[in-house]
């Protein structure tokens, strides 16, 4: 490949890497224009979106840096510098993010304690429900009420009776009982997916982009 190509290739890929750090930016000083960080909500948000626009800016920043390698020179250039200063930023920034998700992740453990404490009151509600329809006063509490409304005649044989309230367990409590217990495993998997995505997608990727972005400052400035 003659000098040429290489140029405008490196020139490419200095536009793009530049290209793509500046989208994290304007992506954060969104935030940053209405800054608050006295207020938990927004520290979590901030930390959130710092975390999740990094690594568009992380791979920005390798493509500078090969843009940089591909000029062929191999003193450190003014993009070189830019490459790792806005690396030692965006780790730093990594860094200080941690412990701010450490927190954050400590607060939804708590919300999803009191969330626990919840499921299981309606978890064992359920069970006793569930408990209920087997057992015969139940049923002839059912009959009585049947009775009562005129859905099952008063002169039918007792069979006719079970026969009806079994009906109306199967088609009308059951379903009802199953559509709660449906309600309950959705909900204990909302709160299980809502801590592991805090504790991996937060804590951990802040604490792998930091690692990254330390060694992207590494190549580009030793």
């Amino acid at each position: 490949m003659s000098t040429a190509p290489h140029g405008r290739l490196a020139f490419l890929l200095r536009w793009i890497g530049l290209t793509l750090v500046l989208l994290m930016a304007l992506q954060i000083a969104a935030l940053v224009a209405a800054w608050n960080w006295s207020l938990e909500p927004f520290r979590q948000v901030f930390v959130d979106r710092l975390v999740a626009e990094s690594p568009m800016a992380l791979v920005g920043l390798l493509l500078m840096l090969f843009g940089s390698r591909l000029e062929g020179n191999p003193s450190r250039t003014a993009l070189r510098w830019t490459t790792g200063v806005l690396a030692i930023l965006l780790a730093v920034a990594m860094v200080v993010t941690v412990p701010v998700a450490v927190e954050a992740e400590r607060s939804l453990m708590t919300q999803m304690q009191e969330s626990e404490a919840q499921i299981a009151q309606q978890t064992s509600q359920l069970e006793q429900q569930q408990q209920q329809l087997q057992d015969p006063a139940f049923v002839d509490q059912l009959i009585a009420e049947a009775e009562r409304e005129g859905r099952i005649p008063a002169d039918a044989s007792d069979e006719l009776k079970k026969q009806r309230a079994q009906e109306f367990i199967d088609t009308q409590l059951k379903p009802q009982l199953a559509q709660a217990q449906q309600q309950i495993d959705q909900a204990r998997l909302g709160r299980d997916l809502s801590v592991q995505q805090r504790r991996f997608g937060g804590t951990g990727r802040a604490m792998v982009l930091a690692v990254a972005f330390v060694l992207v400052a590494l190549v580009a400035l030793v």
